[in-house]
This record gives C-alpha cells, sequence and structure tokens, in this order.
C-alpha cells in the first residue's frame, strides 16, 4: 500500500471511530431506556473529548485531521505535505479529495455502528427528533444565519488553536500536531463554550456522514433528516476553516 492508501485508511478508521464514540454519547443521553438516559449536554461534551481523543490515537500516521474543515484549513494556511514523516504526500487535488473521502466514509461507517450498538433503544424512542439528534446536529434556536455565524466561530477556535500548536505552520499536522489530549480538551472546551446554540459539528463530515447514515438506514419512526438544516454545519466549518487558516499565516508569528 503506498503513503496515500495508509493515510487513507488511517482518516478513515480515525474518523469512524471518532463518530462511533460521539454518536454513541449522544445515544447514551438522548435514547430511551439508556444507562445514561438524560445525563445531559456535559456528559456528551466530555464524551465528544475523549472520542476525539480517541480517534487521534489511532490516525498519527495520516496526521489525524479527521475533519474536512483541518483539511481545508491546512491548505490554506500553506501546507505541502500532509500525514506523518513515515507516510508523507504532497498536497494536492488528488490527496484532500482522498482525505475528505475517508473522512465522509468513516463517519457514516461509524454512525452504522452506533445504530447497531443502540439498535433496541431506537426501536424503544418515541420521538424522531431525539433519533435524529443522535446522527447530526440541529439548532436550539433556528435562524440559518446566525447558526451558521456560530459554526464559523467554533470550527475558527479548532483549526486555529491546532495550527498554533504545529508552531504556526504546519506540514505533515493536523489534530497529531497537538497531541491526543490537548486536542480532547480543546474539543471539551469548544462544546461547554460554543456549543450551546447548533450542538458545535464544527466538522462537515462529522454532521453530513451520520445524517446520510440516518437518510439511509431502516430506523422505525425515525421520521426526517433535516436536509434544510444539513448545509449549515458543512458550510459553517469550511468557512471557519477556511478562515482559521488565513488568519494564523499572519497572526501567529506575532503571537507565537
Amino acid at each position: 500500500m503506498d503513503n496515500l492508501g495508509i493515510d487513507f485508511v488511517s482518516e478513515l478508521v480515525g474518523t469512524a471511530l471518532l463518530v462511533l464514540l460521539g454518536t454513541g454519547v449522544v445515544a447514551n443521553v438522548a435514547l430511551i431506556r439508556t444507562k445514561g438516559f438524560n445525563g445531559g449536554f456535559l456528559m456528551v461534551t466530555i464524551g465528544w473529548g475523549l472520542a476525539v481523543f480517541s480517534g487521534v490515537i489511532v490516525a498519527y500516521a495520516s496526521g489525524a485531521h479527521l475533519n474536512p474543515a483541518v483539511t481545508l484549513g491546512l491548505v490554506a494556511n500553506g501546507a505541502t505535505t500532509f500525514g506523518s514523516e513515515a507516510t508523507q504526500v504532497d498536497v494536492n487535488f488528488l490527496s484532500v479529495i482522498t482525505y475528505i473521502g475517508a473522512q465522509m466514509i468513516g463517519a457514516i461507517i461509524g454512525a452504522v455502528v452506533v445504530w447497531l450498538a443502540y439498535k433496541q433503544h431506537f426501536d424503544e424512542e418515541p420521538e424522531p427528533a431525539a433519533k435524529l439528534g443522535v446522527f447530526s446536529t440541529g439548532p436550539a434556536i433556528r435562524s440559518y444565519a446566525w447558526n451558521l455565524v456560530t459554526e464559523i466561530i467554533g470550527t475558527f477556535v479548532l483549526v486555529f488553536v491546532v495550527i498554533a500548536f504545529g508552531g504556526g505552520r504546519q506540514g505533515d499536522g493536523g489534530l497529531a500536531a497537538l497531541g491526543a489530549l490537548p486536542v480532547a480538551l480543546l474539543v471539551i472546551a469548544i462544546g461547554a463554550s460554543l456549543g450551546g446554540p447548533t450542538g458545535y459539528a464544527i466538522n462537515p463530515a462529522r454532521d453530513l456522514g451520520p445524517r446520510i447514515a440516518h437518510a439511509f438506514l431502516p430506523i422505525r419512526g425515525k421520521g426526517t433528516s433535516d436536509w434544510s438544516y444539513s448545509w449549515v454545519p458543512v458550510v459553517g466549518p469550511i468557512i471557519g476553516g477556511l478562515i482559521a487558516g488565513w488568519a494564523a499565516l499572519w497572526l501567529l508569528p506575532i503571537l507565537t
């Protein structure tokens, strides 16, 4: 397997594990008759942080982007290579598409496995919104423009700090540039501080992949996949990641 193939598998497995554990904690809190039912938003936030921790641990080979917004933010910041030293690839259209494709496929797989793990609870849950909420984010107050702003801000923080940890310019970096524990704490901080309005997708693959899974899985009484909102947690994080990458070019040399 060549380097790009290794990086593809790394991103796929890391993102699948991230989504499995992240949507899994939401399922545990949101679905009726689970052991963690009504565990609260803080439990979800901590769970998502540890989900990212786990994804980064297993995806060091590719630099652990696990998020199209991180991949595109690094491109905007001038990255010339992706991957670890042993599996380094040049940044070009093919490598960017490979990373994003792996992230999307991994997110779908992770969401399908969560459905299998909680199948009986999905069957018991009477509220379609609770079922969809396991897979994808939704706003507390629906206002597409302001929801978009929230996602842009949250993702800006994620990508800007990732690049800062990498010394201001990224080569083989991604979330792995921080190390697993710091990136987990960063995700918890974003969720606790900025997650209230939209549920902080901050990752197009994390939201769109499971939403696609929700649409095709035979979930009893699942209702709509809320496609009218689905563009917000895709476009917002991409904009936030790109702005962070560009801003880091001139801000971080001053600050770090």
